[in-house]
């Protein structure tokens, strides 16, 4: 929470009356909220946010240097409408003469405020346009899918990995569980399947029981026994030294 917020909440708290004040007061020292997740280093707010706070309030345009997920750098006018946190990263959802745009605030370079102001459009709720994105972002993230069998007792932390990208298709003869999972690419679903190792049978589609055998020989190169780019176990000599 920002100091400018925390600064309003001490003040709707003092406009209380003073019944009712001491609760409030309790209240709001009873409640912590720690965003950083375990393991993590704590992430600060992108310097620039500030300034598109300022322009969605203002509704001033505003002139951003633009750094897009490939590396491109562009520099272009838009309409701030607001600004997003989603899971600690921050987004500005904009108009521009092509339509809503998402900017992902952390690849702002620079952001400048010009004295035009705009005129939001009559029908826009940040939450219904937040949705969208959202949709759309995971249609993207779950392009491709695979049929997968898990005991019962690993499926729900299996199902809990892949987020909204899986479903339930009921039990096989076995009593296993089987589980679709979705992901960007045959090589992302194999990426996070291989390290269950046997505990995941993967039953469709090809490309992916391709992309798991692949990982796995290039592990077996690796770190098989005698491999040169291992050092030798402790208490035993290298190969070939005499």
């Amino acid at each position: 929470v920002s100091e400018e917020a925390k600064a309003a909440l001490r003040k709707l708290v003092q406009a209380l009356p003073h019944t009712f004040r001491t609760q409030a007061r309790a209240a709001a020292s009873a409640t912590l909220v720690d965003p950083t997740r375990w393991g993590e280093v704590e992430r600060q707010p992108p310097a620039v946010l500030e300034v598109l706070r300022s322009a969605v309030v203002r509704s001033l345009r505003v002139d951003l240097d633009y750094r897009n997920a490939r590396g491109e750098r562009t520099t272009r006018r838009v309409d701030p409408w607001g600004v997003v946190d989603k899971d600690d990263t921050w987004y500005l959802l904009a108009g521009t003469p092509r339509g809503q745009r998402t900017f992902r605030v952390e690849r702002v370079l620079s952001a400048e405020l010009t004295d035009e102001v705009f005129a939001r459009p009559d029908d826009l709720v940040l939450q219904t346009a937040w949705d969208q994105v959202v949709r759309e972002v995971e249609e993207r993230r779950s392009r491709t899918w695979t049929t997968v069998l898990v005991e019962g007792r690993f499926s729900d932390i299996l199902a809990h990995q892949f987020g909204r990208h899986v479903t339930r298709r009921g039990d096989a003869a076995d009593g296993r569980v089987r589980l679709r999972l979705g992901a960007p690419t045959a090589l992302d679903l194999a990426r996070n399947l291989a390290g269950w190792g046997g505990l995941v049978e993967v039953l469709d589609p090809p490309e992916v029981r391709d992309q798991l055998a692949r990982i796995g020989a290039e592990l077996t190169t690796s770190y098989a026994e005698g491999s040169p780019s291992l050092p030798a176990p402790v208490g035993r000599r290298p190969a070939g030294r005499g």
